[in-house]
């Protein structure tokens, strides 16, 4: 059966999570983790594509980007997979593929979901147990949006900057929305979603996507289609 083609609507931001072959490890250590966010940084440039967001987790990454055509995301990723895994694999003294399958992705209503995906990511590491304060993770983008530093690797998305007209404001306003936490009703739809592939919003917003890429994104009946009779399955 032909693999499904991914859904990527430009220049609408994009959640990506990408993990480790039967969940194995993608970095060892604080050389791994660099390294893996340079070659991020070079080939989001050179795609085009604008990272929003992300979390390193020692077995899976999650990304919150933007890209500027069709091909821009898929591209990125292949890129980052020669690079990074050619690399790692030399470093590690291992062969064979890093990642489980193909990275997933959903389209997001930046009016509607944007923000919580951003606290869904950021938060991710809190949600593991590895940290307990904001910024006891540091391989996030968490510490840019709470602004103790600046990411280069980071573009606000316009939804960030509605937190407040300047970025004292932003930071101040996104620290206590982060300290609030995300609903379980919340996290599971985005998880379920991203799962599946599906695009993230209201009704409307999954019809504009639809019409933009040109796919028909209304909902299926689970199982299979139910069968027409016709002439060759009329019964006797």
């Amino acid at each position: 059966m032909a693999r499904q083609v991914r859904l990527v609507a430009p220049g609408h931001p994009h959640h990506v999570i990408q993990r480790g072959n039967n969940r194995g490890l993608i970095v060892h250590d604080d050389v791994d983790r660099k390294h893996y966010l340079q070659v991020l940084g070079d080939v989001a440039i050179e795609h085009r594509v604008s990272i929003h967001a992300y979390v390193l987790m020692d077995n899976h990454v999650h990304l919150l980007v933007s890209p500027s055509t069709e091909q821009s995301l898929s591209r990125m990723m292949q890129s980052l997979g020669r690079r990074y895994v050619g690399w790692f694999n030399h470093r590690h003294g291992r062969t064979g593929t890093l990642w489980e399958g193909r990275f997933r992705a959903q389209v997001i209503d930046a009016d509607g979901w944007l923000l919580s995906c951003l606290k869904y990511i950021e938060l991710n590491p809190h949600r593991a147990g590895l940290a307990s304060g904001l910024l006891d993770w540091p391989w996030s983008s968490l510490s840019h949006h709470i602004g103790e530093r600046r990411d280069p690797l980071i573009t606000d998305h316009p939804a960030f900057w509605q937190l407040g007209n300047t970025p004292f404001e932003r930071d101040i306003n996104y620290r206590r929305w982060l300290e609030e936490g995300l609903s379980d009703t919340d996290r599971q739809h985005i998880t379920a979603t991203l799962m599946r592939g599906a695009t993230l919003g209201n009704d409307a917003f999954v019809h504009q996507v639809g019409v933009l890429t040109q796919r028909d994104l209304s909902p299926r009946p689970r199982g299979r289609p139910r069968k027409v009779p016709g002439i060759d399955s009329v019964p006797n």
